[in-house]
């Protein structure tokens, strides 16, 4: 078992953007509260030095490789993930050894003059990266145009006429994660959550993540684990391993814990928002459940609700196995990116190794 002697410091690994390296800092400064001391390490990722869009990247597992590969030469003890990032196959070598109170789940509309979705205007340009968020947004509002977007959480912001100073402003809204609006003190840019019925999450959206070499055994480190987080955000992931999802698939996913049941929501969109399926369902999760009795609970919730989706046609609503949807204007309109909507070219302060994005 690993362990850290008396009097050692730990080495957490960390991106340097500035969303994650403020979640690694809140975690360093728990586990300074109990009497650890840390250091923090930044690992520069493939998704930091690449100019790419997001699914043209190879999916969100782009930016965990770097910090899994730091742990497993020892140039860090513990890494922090954006949880959601992680692919839901395990590494190996490695284990998730904690998971933190989550925080807001929500995707948010950042707009200009305060707008919800329903007052954005017609034909008003949102900004996202993400497949899911495009689907959803389109089967809610069809007429608006979507602009395939990345980096840091302030060049999106300033992307959105009248909201930071010194950005582009070609866009009407953004949409972002309201849990890393929230750690970054910028709550105040968030003119709607989206609610489920608009917009299911990523599959442990709002969670954080920590990952160390298997065998490690910290008791300070453990105890940072919500028992309620960690069982929700493993049912969701658990979705889209039974759905074997790549990380451009259209598909939402929220598990909660509401009067003594974990209940879990997915849904697949088709990329034109025209077509949707949705499963629910929930099992009995009472109090004083051990922490791997949990787990197993949520992974047979999550895995029964992804052969509920494939056996009732998931698949041919959207294609499960997208890794690469074409992110760039065409004319067909079932296609991801509405035509002649992709934006400016990212200006120099979009140069990731200036500016690692908040993804």
């Amino acid at each position: 078992m690993t362990a850290v002697p008396t009097g050692q410091t730990l080495r957490i690994g960390t991106r340097a953007s500035q969303l994650a390296r403020t979640q690694t800092e809140w975690v360093a400064d728990l586990l300074r509260a109990r009497g650890l001391g840390v250091d923090i390490v930044e690992i520069r990722t493939e998704g930091d030095k690449a100019t790419g869009s997001l699914t043209s990247l190879g999916g969100t597992g782009v930016f965990a490789a770097a910090l899994r590969n730091a742990l497993l030469e020892g140039q860090c003890d513990l890494a922090v993930h954006s949880f959601k990032d992680l692919p839901v196959a395990p590494c190996p070598g490695l284990q998730i050894v904690a998971v933190p109170a989550r925080a807001a789940w929500n995707d948010a509309l950042c707009a200009r003059d305060g707008l919800s979705l329903e007052g954005l205007p017609a034909g008003a340009t949102v900004g996202t990266g993400s497949p899911r968020r495009v689907a959803q947004l389109r089967a809610a509002r069809p007429d608006l145009h979507f602009v395939d977007i990345r980096g840091n959480i302030a060049t999106r912001l300033g992307r959105v006429r009248g909201v930071l100073d010194g950005g582009a402003h070609d866009l009407d809204a953004v949409i972002l994660a309201e849990a890393g609006l929230q750690r970054l003190g910028r709550s105040d840019v968030v003119t709607q959550s989206l609610e489920a019925a608009v917009m299911l999450p990523a599959a442990a959206q709002g969670a954080l993540a920590i990952e160390a070499a298997q065998g490690f055994n910290v008791p300070e480190v453990l105890a940072l684990s919500d028992i309620v987080t960690w069982s929700c955000a493993e049912a969701e992931r658990s979705v889209l391993e039974g759905l074997q999802a790549g990380c451009g698939a259209p598909v939402g996913v929220l598990g909660q814990v509401k009067d003594g049941h974990l209940e879990v929501r997915a849904r697949i969109i088709s990329v034109d928002g025209t077509s949707a399926l949705e499963s629910h369902d929930a099992i009995p999760f009472e109090k004083g459940l051990n922490l791997a009795d949990a787990l197993g609970l949520a992974r047979v919730l999550g895995r029964g609700i992804a052969k509920d989706l494939l056996e009732r046609g998931g698949a041919r609503i959207a294609d499960l196995q997208a890794k690469n949807p074409n992110p760039r204007p065409v004319a067909d309109s079932t296609q991801l990116w509405a035509p002649g909507t992709d934006g400016p070219p990212p200006k120099e302060t979009d140069v990731l190794d200036k500016a690692p994005i908040d993804e």
